[in-house]
């Protein structure tokens, strides 16, 4: 029979409110373990599988195999743009423009608040089409019998009934029972992070994401899609859900500016009212503050800045997903690190041979290699071939019949021809067994059991290798312990690591002995703790366990629910963690984390999860990615200081001049002017040479504030300066004053930027060209602009040059001041003109 009607279906299989099954683990569960006779039954199938009509019929019903993912509507997304602090500043503007009737200040400020939302929607839209691009290069085939026939439709097109094959190499598409067939070999690693293969028998169950590393078989699927295995590891990454430090900080930001503008509106309508101001000239007054208060592009600086970043890192093969995860990438200060195919090679190689009665090494590994077939590509014999130092030793010698490894005598066999003619045996396999067999058993146990435990204490999995003497007899000839080692840069990376302030955790579900012989190889440290002993993630655990968790070196035996919660742990005890992975089971934590990396080789459920999606193998792109994410977050850090210095700049000189002088010392057209002509410029910031730091970077609002504040205040000063000079020293008219004003603090605004890019003097870093061409640039407009008078009184090329001057002057002064502000602020700050230690030196870098 084919297919069963639609109402005798099983009920693990119905619906759910008519449009995908249900997710019920203990019906799934029961699928996994019934006899096979009921199990066909249930899924209304048979080995000559479905017919195509009922194929498609059931993926109508089920929906496809394949993660489900929650797709944000793209215009929902887009308005999100729209709500927050800062957006709220900019459409508060847009509202009072529109109110004054101030039309051209209206649309000026309309199209900055739709560039902000354009800008920051389609660098997320791109990075979101690479994923996807990614993604799509991982379709995978099944072979599927539909009709009687084999098929090779797309894997997402599999349904619960269907008859599948598998085979050498291949991954499986979907949890599945094995049919009638020989014993296969699969690897389970991308599931359980166990990296040995392990072996399934008819009527087992396999599960979707598993690779066939021997054999070949049918097998009938009973579970796609969210009712896989991963079903679970799925729901924990639809519950992660996080709000990056970088939102954070710009939320902080855009706080602190409305708060202050809210306090200086309020004094200023009050003195208005007490003086009678008439209520037009004080609702123009809010509009031009509110406009001033905005830090109109710095959104979309922000945005600017990491998207180019990202651009830097696709060109090192980084793929990043989630542009916030540039700016937590520069401060994460633990790392947990897959271990299985990440640390590791994920690939079974022999260590040092122990022998008995003098049989020498090279002797045991070559008689194992006999009782070896590359051909078969199984895990252990290619790791036993792999252990011969000489190619050529095999090739005296012909290999007369080959019995392969199978479940039941848990070895392999081998009769060979040597070079003299005759012939005789080998075989490996389980200590234990290959002992039984051996003539000499009695002699060598004692001394191959405590071989064996030595071995287990390191993580190593034993082979025992025997061969017949001249009279067919077995004899033992000794021990090949197995291990999965190391990569080669592993080790290197991590210290690299240490060297930035970044501590490495190593992750797996390995069993302990394994997880802390391999971190002892990488120098991680064995502190590992045994993930089985977390007990109920689901409560709150103590705070011992909370300090033990954060005090280890690696964590093993761990299952999904483990790693999520290993990195909760972590956050809540105030670190910013970075996770590596490649498997299904790595999915959740890569989703909590605050910055998920899928490494070379992931899954499609990792790399859906992740925030970065490396190309190439290892973990070195990553030390890469974390140097490239401190530049970056130094340049953020520098135009935040900037752009915050510039609005209290012209708050308080705007407010103090209408307080002090009832005089508005700008015009709106003048600020908008300022916002268009100083924030265009500045987002060549983006490509600016930066210092960055071996330490984990984070916002420190204290000192971003303190230093703009002191800049801001700073600024008033030099413009109440400049504004004694021309009303009592040369005597201009107020037109004048205001056009002076206007190019004093364009020009002194974009001085500004490049004493904030350095923390110590502002000649301590070479700016990048492309910065120094953008302010020349639009500082030149700005000149030119003043002394012809658009939109404005001109001034003349002297009075211009006087306040280019007198900017320039203001600018040294501030200089120093921002230093003194530092060492207020930032007490880690090493005092002034000394030397740093060459150890210690922070990392010069340039845009690249």
């Amino acid at each position: 029979m084919n297919a069963r009607p639609e109402a005798d279906q099983p009920k693990a299989l119905e619906p759910e409110s008519g449009a995908k099954p249900r997710n019920r683990p203990d019906a799934k569960d029961d699928l996994k373990s019934l006899p096979m006779a009921e199990v066909q039954a249930k899924l209304g199938s048979s080995p000559d599988g479905l017919t195509q009509a009922e194929a498609e019929k059931r993926l109508a019903q089920y929906g496809p195999n394949e993660i489900e993912e929650r797709k944000k509507n793209a215009f929902l997304k887009f308005l999100t743009y729209f709500w927050g602090p800062i957006p709220w500043m900019i459409e508060a503007a847009v509202i009072l423009s529109a109110v004054a009737r101030h039309w051209p200040d209206f649309t000026i400020i309309l199209l900055l608040l739709l560039a902000n939302a354009v800008v920051g929607f389609w660098e997320e839209h791109q990075a979101g089409n690479a994923i996807a691009a990614l993604k799509a290069k991982l379709a995978t085939a099944a072979r599927v019998k539909r009709d009687g026939k084999w098929t090779t439709p797309a894997s997402r097109e599999l349904v619960p009934g269907d008859v599948i094959r598998v085979r050498l190499g291949d991954i499986v598409p979907a949890d599945s029972r094995l049919l009638a067939s020989d014993p296969i070999e699969v690897d389970q690693s991308a599931l359980t992070g166990e990296s040995l293969p392990a072996t399934r028998k008819p009527g087992d169950a396999v599960f979707s994401g598993s690779i066939v590393r021997q054999g070949e078989t049918d097998a009938m699927v009973y579970a796609t899609g969210a009712n896989t295995y991963f079903g679970r590891t799925a729901k924990l990454v639809q519950q992660a859900h996080t709000v990056s430090h970088f939102q954070r900080a710009v939320l902080k930001i855009g706080d602190y500016l409305i708060i202050l503008a809210v306090a200086l509106v309020a004094v200023i309508i009050g003195v208005a009212l007490f003086r009678g101001d008439p209520m037009l000239t004080t609702l123009q007054f809010a509009l031009v503050l509110t406009v001033a208060a905005i830090p109109v592009a710095m959104p979309t600086v922000l945005s600017v800045t990491m998207a180019v970043g990202a651009h830097l890192l696709a060109r090192k093969e980084a793929i990043v997903t989630r542009l916030a995860a540039i700016e937590e990438l520069a401060g994460v200060d633990v790392l947990c690190s897959d271990k299985t195919g990440t640390l590791t090679q994920n690939t079974l190689t022999l260590g040092d041979p122990f022998s008995v009665d003098n049989v020498p090494a090279d002797h045991v590994i070559l008689n194992a290699a006999l009782a070896s077939r590359a051909e078969n590509q199984d895990t252990i014999d290619l790791a036993v071939l792999g252990g011969l130092e000489d190619d050529q030793a095999l090739q005296g010698y012909q290999v007369v019949h080959f019995q392969p490894f199978d479940p039941v005598h848990k070895r392999t066999e081998a009769t060979v021809k040597g070079a003299d003619g005759q012939e005789f045996k080998v075989t490996k396999g389980a200590p234990q067994v290959i002992l039984e067999l051996s003539a000499n058993a009695g002699q060598v146990k004692p001394a191959v059991e405590k071989a064996v435990n030595e071995f287990a204490s390191r993580g190593f999995r034993s082979l025992g290798v025997a061969r017949t003497d001249a009279q067919g007899t077995w004899r033992f000839l000794g021990v090949l312990p197995l291990f999965d080692p190391p990569r080669e840069e592993a080790e290197a990376t991590i210290a690299t690591a240490r060297q930035m302030g970044v501590s490495v955790k190593m992750v797996t579900g390995d069993q302990v002995a394994i997880a802390r012989e391999t971190a002892g190889q990488l120098g991680l440290g064995t502190n590992i703790l045994d993930a089985s002993g977390f007990g109920d993630t689901r409560h709150h655990e103590t705070a011992q366990l909370a300090e033990s968790i954060e005090k280890a070196d690696g964590f093993a035996q761990v299952f999904p629910e483990h790693k999520f919660h290993i990195v909760d742990v972590l956050q809540q005890r105030g670190h910013i963690v970075g996770m590596t992975g490649d498997g299904v089971n790595d999915a959740p934590a890569l989703k909590k984390a605050d910055c998920g990396i899928a490494v070379s080789g992931a899954t499609d459920a990792a790399r859906a999860a992740a925030s970065m999606v490396l190309m190439t193998p290892g973990l070195s792109v990553i030390i890469d990615a974390i140097k490239e994410s401190r530049k970056i977050f130094q340049r953020m850090n520098s135009y935040a200081i900037y752009r915050i210095a510039e609005t209290l700049r012209v708050l308080l000189f705007m407010t103090l001049a209408i307080l002090i002088f009832n005089f508005y010392p700008l015009t709106a057209v003048m600020i908008v002017m300022l916002a268009l002509l100083n924030d265009g410029a500045i987002l060549s910031i983006a490509y600016d040479n930066v210092h960055y730091e071996d330490k984990p970077e984070a916002w420190n609002m204290r000192m971003v504030l303190g230093i703009a504040t002191v800049l801001g205040v700073i600024g008033p000063v030099a413009a109440f300066g400049l504004f004694y000079l021309g009303e009592h020293v040369y005597y201009l008219d107020r037109a004048h004053i205001q056009t002076m004003m206007y190019l004093l603090l364009s020009v002194a605004g974009h001085m500004t930027i490049f004493l904030t890019r350095t923390r110590g003097p502002f000649w301590s870093i070479r700016p990048a060209r492309i910065l120094w061409a953008a302010v020349l640039g639009t500082q030149i407009v700005a000149t030119l602009i003043a002394v012809y008078g658009l939109f404005m009184t001109p001034i003349g090329w002297s009075w211009a040059g006087l306040v280019w001057g007198y900017a320039l002057v203001w600018a040294l002064v501030s200089d120093r001041v921002k230093l003194l502000a530092y060492r207020v602020f930032d007490p880690t700050e090493a005092p002034l003109l000394v030397k740093r230690p060459p150890g210690i030196r922070p990392k010069v870098a340039g845009a690249q």
